[in-house]
């Protein structure tokens, strides 16, 4: 390809597409080369995220949840159902629907910007008088794409198992987990972290009988031990079977069954399972770069060395997302390239903050959490729960509260735990607050509508000053 690009971005995942409509936006010429292929072979930008990730799970949580609701919920609101039936290739080809429309939706933003896109596995190369030297893997041949920036967003994969290979048939990673055409009666999942939990918890609302094993000792360690232990028992009395404190020995695939052999506290057990998921984390996409040739730095982990802003050291060559360090996020990515495509542009810009950068795992109850989540040395903390909540109630979602974690010394707002209802939403108020330097004194002076789940919220910013009405 003889054609110039200001930009040249790598991957077309949340990270990459954002800072190539940016770039766009701002008067750069700029190309978009991306691999991913859906199930008909066809181009499907969007990432792990929006095809086999983010989007498509909480797609099949919201169907579970809808199914278990109408088995277990109704009767308490006078409704009763019954003949109510799981069709699970429906679930999966709405599910597909909704990737579909946000993939192409992508491809439509690329056009409208005047983006180039490419479908292909891009590598950068050399850097020439300013020009990076790209080489493109296409299906039938491979070219060389210019750019004055390259922009590398190749995301990240599931860490593999040791001696257990992922078939996505009987032995599954996220993608597999997502396009099962039935509901397996037992199915075991190593690794209890967001990927595992939400997995998890899909497939045990429509009827699994599931097993977590987690190596780690304890639950969600980041969070402090009261949420932790809350979620825990809220998940426990859903169904969900949890072990922690496993070393998985060994796993024996069968013509009907898995087993697998794990060890715990030098206690040796079996689990018999019809279908494995196998979530122990993600790794980035850097095997393919020559760190040395490029002049650049990668750690053990195969993270990409970058400063605040994303630059790797080498001029015009910069990082994003899954590749460079902070948590393996979308909505981090997303922010890192805005911010990378506006510093090409010559603009001036603000680093992301590390350290307000929300989580949230979708399960019953959500849980989400930013920034501080134990209280230390000069923080302390105000709780609500949202059992004191008419919303709540109404809801019948009476479970979980809010922490706010506050210093001592200025009331400012540093970090907060939400357990409960729409979790996912209540938490962005939170980091807004923390984006703006606010108080839990500000919260607390905030009118809040009633009624409404965002109550929690004011009550817990009372409760750091010990002024709360309703606890």
């Amino acid at each position: 390809m003889s054609t110039l690009f200001d930009v040249a971005v790598i991957g077309a995942g949340p990270g990459g597409y954002v800072a190539a409509i940016r770039a766009a936006q701002l008067g750069l010429k700029v190309a978009c080369i991306d691999d991913f292929s859906n199930s008909e072979g066809e181009p499907s930008p969007g990432g792990t995220c929006l095809n086999v990730g983010c989007i498509p799970s909480k797609a099949l949580l919201q169907s579970s949840e809808l199914y278990h609701a109408l088995q277990h919920e109704g009767t308490e609101h006078g409704i009763s159902v019954s003949g109510a039936k799981l069709d699970v290739p429906a679930m999966i080809s709405r599910k597909n629907a909704i990737v579909n429309r946000l993939t192409q939706g992508i491809r439509m933003l690329f056009d409208r910007n005047s983006i180039t896109f490419v479908h292909g596995r891009a590598t950068p190369v050399l850097c020439q008088d300013g020009v990076w030297q790209l080489s493109v893997a296409q299906s039938k041949d491979t070219q060389t794409l210019q750019a004055r920036n390259v922009v590398m967003a190749m995301g990240s994969r599931p860490r593999a198992l040791p001696g257990v290979e992922v078939d996505n048939v009987d032995i599954l990673d996220n993608a597999g987990a997502l396009a099962l055409e039935s509901c397996p009666k037992r199915l075991g999942v190593i690794g209890a972290g967001v990927i595992g939990l939400e997995l998890g918890s899909v497939w045990q609302r429509l009827g699994s009988e599931v097993t977590l094993l987690e190596a780690a000792d304890s639950f969600l360690p980041g969070l402090e031990k009261r949420a932790s232990t809350e979620v825990r028992k809220a998940l426990t009395d859903s169904g969900l079977t949890m072990e922690f404190g496993v070393k998985i020995q060994r796993v024996e695939k069968r013509s009907k069954d898995i087993v697998l052999h794990w060890e715990q506290a030098g206690v040796e057990h079996k689990t018999t399972v019809d279908k494995l998921i196998v979530a122990i984390g993600r790794v980035p996409n850097s095997d393919d770069l020559d760190v040395e040739a490029l002049g650049i730095t990668k750690d053990d982990r195969g993270v990409i060395v970058v400063d605040e802003l994303c630059r790797t050291g080498q001029p015009g060559l910069w990082a994003i997302g899954d590749l460079v360090r902070g948590p393996m996020l979308a909505h981090k990515a997303m922010h890192e390239g805005i911010q990378v495509a506006e510093s090409i542009a010559g603009q001036p810009v603000h680093p992301v903050d590390l350290n307000a950068i929300p989580s949230v795992i979708y399960t019953d109850p959500e849980v989400a959490w930013v920034g501080v989540t134990q209280p230390g040395a000069g923080v302390k903390k105000g709780s609500a729960p949202f059992g004191g909540n008419g919303r709540a109630l109404a809801l019948g979602r009476d479970g979980g509260r809010c922490t706010l974690f506050v210093r001592e010394d200025n009331d400012r707002l540093v970090g907060a735990t939400i357990i409960g209802p729409q979790a996912s939403e209540l938490i962005n108020e939170v980091t807004m607050s923390m984006a703006f330097q606010a108080s839990a004194e500000d919260i607390s002076l905030t009118m809040h509508a009633h009624p409404s789940l965002s109550e929690v919220l004011h009550e817990a910013a009372l409760a750091a000053d010990k002024r709360a009405i309703h606890g």
